[in-house]
C-alpha cells in the first residue's frame, strides 16, 4: 500500500503544482483573464499539502524524487494540453528521472 499511497501521492502533487504553473502561464504569457492565475496559486498551495503527505518523513528526500515526477509529468502536461510532441531525447530524460525517483523512494535502506 506505501507504494501506492507514494505514486497517487506524487500524481496529485504534480498534477497541482504543474495545472497551476499552466494556470498562471496562461493568464500572463497567453492574455487569459486574471482569475486563472487566481487557480493557480490555489493549486500551487495544495501542491504543497499534497506533498507534505508522502509517507516517508525526510523533506529532502521526497522533493528531490518529486523532481523527476515533476519533470516526466510537465512533458506529458505539455502533450496533453499544449499539443508538445516531445522528442527521443525528451522521452530518454523522463525515464532516467523516473529511474532515480524509484532508486530514491523505494531503494532498501536500513532502519538506523
Amino acid at each position: 500500500m506505501t507504494i501506492a499511497k507514494t505514486i497517487l501521492l506524487f500524481v496529485l502533487a504534480a498534477t497541482a503544482e504543474i495545472g497551476g504553473a499552466w494556470l498562471v502561464w496562461q493568464a500572463v504569457r497567453e492574455g487569459r483573464d486574471w482569475w486563472w492565475a487566481g487557480l493557480g496559486i490555489l493549486a500551487l498551495g495544495a501542491y504543497g499539502f499534497a506533498a507534505s503527505l508522502q509517507p516517508d518523513p525526510h523533506f529532502g528526500r521526497i522533493l528531490a524524487a518529486y523532481g523527476g515526477v515533476f519533470v516526466a509529468g510537465s512533458l506529458a502536461w505539455g502533450m496533453i494540453f499544449d499539443g508538445f510532441r516531445p522528442d527521443r531525447w525528451d522521452i530518454i530524460g523522463s525515464v532516467v528521472c523516473l529511474v532515480g525517483v524509484a532508486v530514491i523512494m523505494f531503494a532498501p535502506r536500513s532502519a538506523g
